[in-house]
C-alpha cells in the first residue's frame, strides 16, 4: 500500500493561510519518510483562535519561507501520489487555495481531485465521534494534536489499520 497523509494548520479562517504543514509517504505500508515546515502565511497574519488551536505564533513563521518557496519540496512529496487526509475536504481546499494565491496550479500535482478522507472511513466504521483525536485514542496511536506532523502520522496509521495493515515503522 504506498499512499502520502498529509495535515495543514492555517493562521487564520481564510484557506490560503497554511502556516504548517505535515506530510507522511507510505511505501509498502510502512512509513517512510516524514516531512515537516512552518509556512509563512500571507502577512504573517494570525488570528487569535487559530494561535489557541495549534499553537503557532507569528514570530515563528516570521523568518520562515512562504509557501510558494517551498512548494518544490511539498511537490516532489505528493506528485501523483494517492493523498490522504482526516479532514480531506479542508485539507485539500488549504493546499489548493493556498496553491492557487501563489500562482501555482493543483493539475500539476497530478493527484486526484478527492481523496481518502479517514474521518469518513471511520464514521462509516460506526465510531460515535469520528475526529482525528477519538479516532487515535480509540487505536492506541499517539497523537499531539494539531501538530501537523502528528496529526498526519495518525492520520497515515489509522489508514493503514483501516486497511488491515499493521507494519508501521518510521
Amino acid at each position: 500500500m504506498n499512499f502520502t497523509a498529509i495535515d495543514f494548520e492555517t493562521a487564520t479562517g481564510y484557506p490560503h493561510s497554511a502556516c504548517a504543514v505535515g506530510i507522511v509517504t507510505v511505501e509498502d505500508g510502512i512509513i517512510t519518510e516524514e516531512y515537516h515546515t512552518l509556512i509563512q502565511p500571507p502577512d504573517n497574519e494570525y488570528w487569535y483562535r487559530n494561535i489557541m488551536v495549534h499553537g503557532i505564533k507569528p514570530v515563528e513563521t516570521l523568518n520562515v519561507p512562504t509557501f510558494d518557496m517551498l512548494f518544490p519540496e511539498i511537490r516532489d512529496r505528493l506528485f501523483g501520489r494517492k493523498i490522504v487526509a482526516h479532514n480531506e475536504s479542508f485539507d485539500r481546499n488549504v493546499l489548493m487555495k493556498t496553491m492557487s494565491w501563489y500562482g501555482l496550479y493543483y493539475d500539476e500535482l497530478e493527484i486526484a481531485d478527492r481523496w481518502e478522507c479517514t474521518c469518513k472511513i471511520y464514521r462509516a466504521k460506526g465510531y460515535p465521534k469520528a475526529n482525528l483525536k477519538y479516532c487515535s485514542d480509540r487505536n492506541g496511536i499517539q497523537l499531539n494534536h494539531h501538530e501537523a506532523l502528528s496529526d498526519a502520522r495518525a492520520c497515515a496509521k489509522l489508514y493503514l489499520l483501516h486497511d488491515g495493515q499493521v507494519k508501521m515503522r518510521v
